[in-house]
């Protein structure tokens, strides 16, 4: 099942899209897709539902962040080892944990603002984990029991800022740099998450090829190690990682983004994504 939000910025209602590829209206059953919808049984109420008694949404709306609520977006930090290797730095022992700032997330087509002083603007293909179910210090063997389902992230990043400290927050965390969707696809539609082909192209221009069987720690490892250290709530998201490609790690020299840009990137089954890279305006963005 692909759950989905549309509509302007700060109205979106809830949608799903059906077999076919139609976008269908789910107001008149959910008033959003937020985090007490992600709940086992909610999911299986709706995933009865026949798609075609639904209405269709005519035109071609924006999509927003697949849904709403977002409690913690939660990263995980080299954990691919090509992409570790271009990055100059030694394989984790266990999982890098960061924090993506919640009001970084953007619809999966909406513009990446460079932010005032960037120089190192980057892209990063995830798999983005979407939590259902409250976990806390809970096993390996059980934690994909707690995924409510599957999406696609860009961790835009701004190099300059990130490398500024030890902490990387500050490059990860300015608005529009979390683009999330366009579905939130369940899990049953995803029986083998470590089998989901990655890309990223760039103008056109391949930048990112990879697959998820090639995680140095899976999406049920990095469930359970998450869940040691802090609770995860319905509606949080963790993104797992990127594949080699990145702007930063280019040889012999770094490309990074600039107003103009285009980038393109989708996870097989997930869908895809696309976004513009255009200058800041608003100077009260960070």
């Amino acid at each position: 099942m692909k759950l989905c939000r549309y509509g302007e910025l700060g109205k979106e209602l809830p949608g799903l899209v059906d077999q076919t590829g139609l976008l269908r209206s789910l107001t008149s059953v959910i008033e959003d897709v937020s985090p007490s919808v992600l709940a086992p049984g909610r999911l299986a109420e709706l995933a009865a539902i026949n798609p075609s008694s639904l209405p269709l949404v005519e035109s071609n709306p924006r999509l927003g962040v697949p849904l709403s609520g977002v409690g913690k977006y939660v990263c995980i930090g080299l954990n691919y080892r090509d992409h570790a290797e271009e990055a100059g730095l030694p394989l984790p022992a266990e999982p890098i944990i960061f924090l993506k700032a919640i009001t970084a997330l953007s619809g999966p087509n909406d513009p990446i603002i460079m932010p005032q002083g960037a120089t190192k603007l980057d892209w990063e293909a995830e798999l983005a984990i979407i939590v259902g179910t409250r976990a806390r210090n809970v096993t390996e063997d059980e934690a994909l029991r707690y995924v409510a389902g599957y999406s696609i992230a860009n961790d835009v990043s701004e190099r300059a800022f990130q490398m500024q400290s030890s902490q990387w927050d500050k490059g990860k965390g300015c608005d529009t740099f979390g683009p999330l969707g366009p579905w939130l696809v369940t899990k049953e539609d995803v029986p083998r998450p470590q089998e989901l082909d990655i890309w990223l192209n760039v103008n056109g221009r391949r930048m990112q090829t990879g697959n998820t069987c090639a995680m140095i720690f899976s999406v049920a490892q990095i469930v359970a190690y998450v869940s040691r250290y802090m609770t995860l709530l319905p509606g949080d998201v963790i993104a797992s990682g990127t594949p080699p490609g990145v702007g930063m790690g280019m040889k012999p020299n770094p490309i990074y983004l600039g107003p103009g840009d285009v980038v393109e990137l989708g996870i097989g089954g997930l869908g895809q994504q696309k976004q513009y890279v255009v200058r800041q305006i608003d100077k009260k963005s960070c």
